[in-house]
């Protein structure tokens, strides 16, 4: 016999946020879950910002910056969250069901975002972790590739169930239907699990020191500011490390009033 469907929880009215329906929710393993949420008819975005969500806390609503998976033009808004058993928000947000509300920021924004960015051939997009979200935007988003010829994804995670979206990404998003064609010529994706047994075992460092990096790619076997154009999205250490590594090799950070070479989420970033 089936258990009871439960109750959705609604969330009370507010100024200042949305309160949206969750459409579906995936875990991936223990620590690590996916979830999408309704997209007002309002809200407007660039693929690779991020946006205010969370939930009733009383006197004020407890919120916090999560950067959206989904592309600018998809009709529901796509998240990736690491769930901590006494995080003050995801304790609670690990637990929501379809049909549940949360609250939504009006307004996105970010540098994680292409016009933050000088032309060039190719996109490297570095991550680690849950910092792979911006760039399951922004790979699903047909304008990264009218904009670059090559784009690489390196996601770098502990254990290999910890490597969300693998499936898709290792198939070149063959199923989705507005990149399909454009993603088997242009898109690359490298995953890399540092603690467990994987195919590909080092650092995103020692993907580029031994060449892995640049192994199916065309043009140069290092990181050129004349051509490529690089995000970053992860921990702090890997942020800091690979930012004055790319800026030693003349690259210069971008931003959206001043378009550069690479890109970090400063908003994340301690």
């Amino acid at each position: 016999m089936n258990a009871p469907a439960q109750t959705p929880r609604l969330l009370p009215e507010h100024t200042s946020f949305h309160a949206v329906a969750v459409n579906w929710v995936r875990h991936w393993n223990e620590h690590l879950f996916s979830f999408a949420i309704e997209r007002p008819a309002s809200l407007r975005f660039r693929s690779g910002e991020f946006v205010m969500i969370g939930l009733d806390d009383g006197a004020k609503p407890l919120m916090r910056a999560y950067s959206i998976a989904s592309p600018a033009y998809a009709e529901e808004l796509e998240f990736l969250s690491i769930k901590v058993q006494d995080g003050p928000l995801t304790s609670r947000l690990q637990a929501i069901q379809p049909g549940d509300q949360l609250y939504l920021a009006r307004k996105p924004v970010g540098t994680l975002v292409c016009d933050a960015l000088l032309p060039g051939s190719r996109l490297f997009l570095l991550s680690t972790g849950t910092g792979l979200a911006p760039f399951l935007s922004l790979i699903r988003d047909p304008d990264v590739y009218d904009r670059f010829s090559q784009i690489i994804v390196v996601h770098s995670v502990r254990r290999v169930s910890d490597l969300a979206y693998h499936d898709e990404l290792a198939g070149r998003l063959a199923d989705d239907p507005l990149v399909a064609d454009q993603a088997a010529e242009q898109f690359h994706y490298i995953p890399t699990v540092t603690r467990e047994p994987f195919h590909t075992s080092k650092r995103i460092n020692g993907l580029i020191e031994d060449g892995t990096l640049f192994k199916d790619l065309v043009g140069a076997n290092k990181l050129d500011p004349e051509t490529d154009r690089v995000m970053l999205c992860g921990s702090n250490a890997m942020i800091h490390e690979f930012a004055t590594m790319l800026e030693s090799e003349g690259f210069s950070e971008g931003s959206n009033a001043n378009p550069g070479h690479f890109v970090i989420e400063r908003a994340f970033v301690g």
